[in-house]
């Protein structure tokens, strides 16, 4: 295999294009086999393979940067910059990273999991090199999905005025996770199909370069350019931006592409302005797509033999629920960023296209186009992942909680997500979002309060109201046909105890019970509480139970600074409750990738965790294997 004779970029630059299209075919071939047997993401990166091996022929990484934006590209890339060998580990505890990571390897430029951040900062990597007097190269590669988030238009704004040696390259495949949405879509569908524009615009070019010299003639003929660009497809908003543009080339046709990026550095070299090559690729390519036409599917995949859940997924009894409410309630709309099958709301949408809205990559334009509903009259819901509502903090605080407008956060993957690891971590929602005023907070226990938050986060006209649910299958529970609200800031006391109480938020409310379960066998009595209102707190059951016990843990599946804990801790402080008290949560460091279970045990979060710490507030040990037997045989 050509594959294995790889072990870093350079080893590409004595292979034929026919040995180079061998390894495209060896690297999809070993993508399917690890993917398919660990899980993680297919599509995009089977679609960049000869894009990959064309960049890195011409570039030289690590010199010549290149930047991938998010990552779900950058599995070819992992597998010819020296981790071969350790392909197999991928999104394993300890094994290579799902992303793009600096401490990984010196080829990956910047790790990012978030989209629409590749040409911000290949473009402050170039204007490093031209400040060190450098004129190299910098690659920022972006799928055509990353388009659909402000951020890459402020840097392609700012890149076009500057003289920084950059270069965009556009991996246009028509496809985020869900098919792309919005103007610019469409305007990119009008480059990419206008077979006549390239085969014209040479003939063009090829007659304006015999026309005689001198400076009217030239005017001429740049102007006959020009409008002849304008009048094939409308304007070529690259240009007007300040960048040389290229395309559209196939991406997968390895000559034409080394021959463009050899153009591209030409471009860059002689007239010192940005370049953008527009790249025509297919998501999934090489996999039979007849299947599956919107290839949803083959965006990621879960490892091959996985149990099978007898639960419903929290996103998907979330989605049920919502349709629910607004079989009820017409002004009820939903929203997403770009992730309709993600949060499940591909179902609402079904239901009601016309109350449903996908904005695209664009958390911030999400939240604020939400708070406009809300100001109308409606009930704005918007579904999205817990680590990317991070990038609307702004639009929370500014536009939605100042005017305390009635929006409802669903804040899906809340908490430790396993896999996709330190990038998609859930772990800061409680922290960023409690120290909004306005903003009610609320963190189901199981699928069954999910269901009755909807309704109570509906039901909340005054302002606006967040729900945090996890990633995956729920605990089990039967679900209502009719769930009713729930009173804000009131929890529930699931066990009673003398001895120490434990309170918890949402998933680690069982975490909670099993410890107390443990407890009780040696004999200490817990007080379980489910807090279930994060903000405002049940204030009279977390006193009441405070003062009776004398001693308090609180357990969340957030980090510990200035979350529900600290909130707990903040409300007896001012109440002069001055007892031993524990706050256990996610520590203030960044938490790889492993499984959900491998991370809440690496966090401590787990019964027997609660447990040892309860006995350490209290200052008891723990039994030993033999005392333990002998207190089973007396309660027996």
């Amino acid at each position: 295999m050509i594959l294995e004779t790889i072990d870093s970029p350079t080893d590409l630059r004595d292979l034929s294009i026919e040995q180079l299209e061998i390894l495209a075919r060896e690297i999809r071939d070993e993508m399917w086999r690890v993917v398919n047997l660990n899980g993680g993401h297919l599509g995009a990166g089977l679609g960049v393979v000869e894009l990959t091996l064309a960049l890195h022929r011409t570039f030289d990484s690590p010199r010549e940067r290149i930047v991938w934006d998010v990552g779900h590209q950058g599995y070819p890339h992992k597998l010819i910059t020296g981790r071969r060998d350790q392909f197999e580990t991928i999104r394993k505890a300890d094994g290579l990273a799902p992303f793009l990571s600096r401490d990984e390897s010196e080829h990956d430029a910047f790790g990012a999991g978030h989209a629409s951040t590749a040409v911000s900062a290949a473009l402050g990597m170039a204007a490093a090199n031209e400040l060190k007097g450098l004129r190299w190269p910098v690659v920022a590669v972006l799928g055509d999905a990353a388009l659909t988030g402000g951020m890459a238009y402020e840097a392609l704004n700012n890149a076009g005025q500057m003289s920084a040696p950059l270069i965009v390259v556009l991996n246009d495949n028509e496809m985020s996770i869900s098919p792309n949405v919005g103007g610019m879509t469409k305007y990119l569908n009008r480059v990419r199909t206008n077979a006549h524009y390239n085969q014209l615009k040479g003939i063009t070019e090829d007659v304006l370069q015999h026309l005689p010299a001198g400076d009217m003639l030239v005017e001429i003929g740049r102007r006959m350019k020009d409008s002849f660009k304008e009048f094939v497809v409308h304007s070529m908003i690259w240009e007007e931006l300040g960048f040389t543009y290229l395309g559209p080339v196939d991406g997968h046709d390895l000559p034409t592409l080394l021959e463009t990026f050899e153009q591209a550095r030409r471009v860059l070299a002689e007239y010192h302005k940005p370049v953008f090559v527009h790249v025509v690729t297919t998501k999934g390519k090489g996999l039979d797509l007849a299947a599956d036409p919107l290839k949803l599917n083959w965006h990621q995949l879960s490892p091959a033999g996985g149990a099978k859940a007898t639960a419903p997924k929290y996103q998907d009894v979330f989605a049920q629920a919502l349709i629910a409410q607004a079989n009820r309630d017409q002004r009820i709309v939903g929203i997403t960023a770009a992730m309709s099958t993600g949060t499940s709301l591909d179902k609402f949408q079904k239901a009601y296209p016309k109350r449903f809205f996908d904005v695209g990559i664009a958390e911030e334009h999400a939240i604020t186009f939400a708070a406009g509903l809300a100001c109308s009259g409606m009930r704005p819901v918007a579904a999205i992942y817990s680590t990317f509502l991070q990038r609307a903090f702004d639009q929370i605080t500014h536009d939605v909680c100042i005017q305390n407008l009635p929006v409802v956060f669903a804040l899906d993957r809340a908490g430790l997500v396993g896999d996709d690891g330190k990038t998609h971590q859930g772990v800061f929602d409680l922290t960023y979002l409690r120290c909004l005023p306005n903003m009610t907070i609320l963190a189901p226990k199981d699928e069954l309060e999910l269901q009755r938050m909807i309704a109570t986060a509906i039901a909340h006209e005054t302002g606006p109201i967040a729900i945090r649910f996890p990633r995956g299958n729920g605990v089990g529970v039967p679900l209502d046909a009719d769930p009713q609200p729930l009173p804000i800031g009131v929890g529930e006391t699931l066990r009673d105890g003398d001895d120490i109480a434990l309170i918890g938020a949402g998933t680690m409310v069982a975490v909670a019970q099993e410890a107390a379960t443990i407890l009780a066998a040696e004999g200490i009595e817990a007080t379980v509480i489910n807090a279930r209102s994060v903000k405002p707190l049940d204030e009279a059951l977390i006193l009441a139970a405070a003062r009776r016990c004398g001693h308090v843990i609180t357990i969340e599946e957030n980090v510990v600074t200035g979350g529900f804990g600290a909130g707990v801790l903040e409300l007896l402080s001012r109440e002069g409750v001055v007892i031993p008290t524990h706050l256990m949560g996610v520590p203030d460091e960044m938490i790889p990738h492993g499984s959900q279970g491998q991370q809440r045990a690496w966090c401590g979060l787990t019964a027997e965790g609660l447990a040892e710490h309860a006995r350490a507030l209290l200052g008891r040990a723990a039994p030993t294997a033999a005392a333990a037997l002998e207190t089973v045989g007396r309660r027996d």
